[in-house]
């Protein structure tokens, strides 16, 4: 038998001062509720209670048993209402693991703007870029970016599409010219994230059918550099949206290749089946924040946008400068 339930019965049967009430109140046969203390006695090797048909009293060593199970049995009921309470309202510390640049870019404003509407909870926040096991670095959320996840016991959020882009600065791309084609890039200075298990092979088409070898004068293990090397003029590169947004917003780097598509990644939230009301919120908080249109799609949709607006009306100007050159209609 169950020590614990027997400890919680021998309990209930002192409180009660009656197996037979004991009984009732637990729902239980007093016969089951016999065979509990009795089990705890021969575990204990010692008699507990003294039964007569009228009375039921502890004995000596009984007394001290039923303060002893007494406390186990209350640490047991606050430990059930504090997990009731978690579970329903977000609190405690919530260890969080994210992508280096994604969570300094975009997790820790998140974060920053979840504390102030949750302010019971507490965030342990570990950006690294190397693959990490979330449950043996006990994480519970992990934020990952990749096109296809292992599978696993773990519930997985899908926060936002991640568009992975080539681009280079407008100075390296009068030098070396645009490439038309994926093929193209053989003749390009490429620079590489080597924590990709291939580096030097960037993939193209929704699934990554078709593969391009690439080499260059730059390999790094930060998105961060490689965006900077790239704005310096120092080659191509290829990266998720979100890294050069900003600078593709500025000017300082030009998307190319635009008409081929990249292997389709998502932006992932992963976290335990049984997850607390902390971990809840904080998903749906991501996938609020992110989803369905992200913040770097829109900035780099705006920009668009914004040309195709310039170029129409240097159009218009250029209609109206040219109808005035001509001079009036002949009748």
């Amino acid at each position: 038998m169950d020590r614990l339930t027997a400890i919680g019965v021998f309990v209930q049967v002192v409180e009660r001062k009656s197996f037979s009430a004991a009984a009732r109140h637990l729902g239980l046969g007093v016969s089951t509720v016999s065979k509990h203390v009795a089990h705890l006695e021969s575990w204990l090797g010692a008699k507990l209670l003294h039964r007569t048909t009228r009375c039921l009293s502890l004995t000596e060593v009984g007394g001290v048993i039923y303060q002893r199970c007494l406390r186990i049995v209350t640490e047991l009921d606050d430990a059930e209402v504090a997990a009731s309470e978690l579970l329903k309202t977000p609190q405690g510390v919530l260890r969080v693991n994210a992508p280096l640049t994604f969570g300094q870019l975009y997790v820790v404003p998140a974060v920053t703007d979840f504390l102030q509407r949750y302010r019971e909870v507490k965030v342990d926040l570990t950006l690294n870029d190397r693959s990490l096991d979330p449950i043996a670095g006990g994480f519970d959320v992990t934020v990952r970016i990749v096109p296809k996840l292992p599978s696993s016991d773990l519930i997985a959020r899908k926060l936002a599409p991640n568009r992975l882009v080539v681009c280079g600065s407008p100075a390296y791309l009068a030098r070396a010219g645009v490439p038309d084609e994926p093929r193209d890039l053989a003749q390009h200075s490429c620079l590489s994230y080597t924590y990709l298990s291939s580096p030097s092979i960037w993939r193209f088409g929704p699934h990554g059918e078709t593969s391009v070898a690439v080499s260059g004068c730059v390999q790094a293990n930060s998105g961060d550099a490689l965006r900077e090397a790239a704005i310096a003029g120092l080659g191509l590169v290829q990266l998720p949206l979100f890294i050069v947004a900003g600078a593709v917003e500025a000017g300082r780097l030009r998307v190319v290749l635009e008409d081929h598509p990249r292997l389709e990644t998502w932006i992932y939230a992963l976290h335990a089946r049984r997850a607390s009301a902390k971990v809840h919120a904080f998903v749906d908080f991501l996938a609020a924040r992110f989803g369905p249109r992200p913040q770097w799609e829109r900035a780099l949709r705006a920009r668009s946008n914004g040309k195709a607006a310039s170029s129409r009306t240097r159009s218009r100007r250029t209609t109206c400068r040219a109808s005035r050159h001509r001079g009036p209609p002949s009748r």
